[in-house]
């Protein structure tokens, strides 16, 4: 039995055995986004994981989902380095098998590499080891081409969890890092334009906002950096993970 939340755009999924597939309450006009209606909010405060820095204050994180490569995010990492601006990107095993170079150069550049599971599982279908296995792949394997020894943010695979995959994964000390910007940008042969992609994100800015973006998106790459450049217009600055301040939602 699956129910379902309808918010502004978004629908959050809600099966019988409790899992959820994340959703939220989209921010308007800057004001904050919601997660109230959803019912998870308490498992996400027990667990530590977070969809928002704090939202008094003017700063943005960047984060790209990187399961797979188009060609762009290359570009992506030209338009950070031109602009200084931090990120986060979330791999997976075939990312970091297909394309070492590129992790190489987020890490030399001075982003986070995040975990996204070794295989791309629904995280609340399977079991602990198997939590455990996915997560420590990505982990070697990123350590194994960059160097770092370090992860500790973790995006579940279409933001589907339930409290065991999110009890599990903080246990192993992660922080589950969820978003509050967001819209469909997924898919390779549904691209619409920069524009679009500019409108969408602009539209649901926010202070301490969690913005993803799928990098197999040619809009988010033509975007990114107009994106960068009005948001700054606005008074935000574009932090790291590691600089946010701890915030409960």
């Amino acid at each position: 039995m699956v129910s379902l939340v309808l918010l502004v755009g978004q629908v959050t999924m809600v099966s019988a055995d409790g899992t959820y597939h994340f959703g939220f309450k989209k921010s308007v006009n800057g004001k904050p986004p919601s997660i109230d209606e959803e019912g998870f909010k308490g498992l996400l405060k027990q667990h530590g994981a977070v969809f928002t820095g704090d939202q008094s204050i003017k700063e943005l994180y960047l984060t790209f989902d990187n399961g797979y490569e188009q060609g762009y995010t290359g570009k992506i990492l030209d338009v950070l380095k031109e602009k200084q601006v931090p990120a986060i990107f979330f791999v997976t095993g075939h990312y970091i098998k297909t394309e070492p170079e590129l992790l190489k150069r987020m890490a030399t550049e001075g982003h986070l590499i995040g975990n996204h599971s070794w295989s791309h599982p629904d995280m609340s279908q399977i079991s602990a080891e198997r939590i455990q296995s996915e997560l420590t792949q990505v982990k070697e394997g990123v350590a194994a081409v960059t160097g770092q020894k370090e992860m500790h943010y973790l995006r579940a695979p279409r933001g589907i969890f339930n409290d065991r995959s999110l009890s599990v994964s903080h246990g192993l000390n992660y922080t589950n890092v969820f978003w509050s910007v967001a819209y469909r940008d997924w898919e390779p042969k549904q691209q619409k334009g920069w524009e679009y992609a500019y409108k969408n994100v602009m539209a649901q800015l926010h202070p301490g906002a969690v913005i993803l973006l799928h990098s197999v998106s040619s809009d988010n790459t033509e975007a990114l950096g107009r994106i960068i450049d009005a948001a700054r217009a606005q008074g935000y600055q574009f932090k790291s993970l590691d600089e946010m301040k701890l915030w409960t939602p």
